[in-house]
């Protein structure tokens, strides 16, 4: 009994860390909205980020005026085909680093 109270308990540990490796699509999306609204300069990226007086941006934010840098601030603006992009993006930066840099040696 104690036995498969080990192999049980190994086993969940060994899937939860496998799975930290593979982001879920959702997890993707987040993934972008944050990149998108740290390349913004200012406070107000986002209709839902605070403004320095601690007030919610809303119709100030960058998000919400026509023109200029457009933010991505939700979810239901990034395609299925954004996320492949981002993971296919995201795969060759990992493998591809190596491949440039002997590149760049030669």
């Amino acid at each position: 009994m104690k036995i498969f109270i080990v192999v049980f308990i190994l086993s969940v540990c060994a899937g939860s860390v496998f799975a930290k490796g593979i982001l879920s699509d959702a997890e993707i999306r987040q993934q972008i909205i944050r990149d998108s609204i740290r390349q913004y300069s200012g406070n107000c990226a986002c209709p839902y980020n605070r403004a320095s007086n601690g007030y919610k941006c809303g119709k100030r934010s960058a998000w919400s005026r026509a023109g200029g840098y457009s933010p991505i601030c939700y979810a239901s603006e990034i395609s299925d085909g954004d996320v492949k992009e981002w993971r296919a993006a995201h795969s060759q930066q990992k493998s591809g680093g190596k491949q440039q840099n002997a590149i760049q040696d030669k």
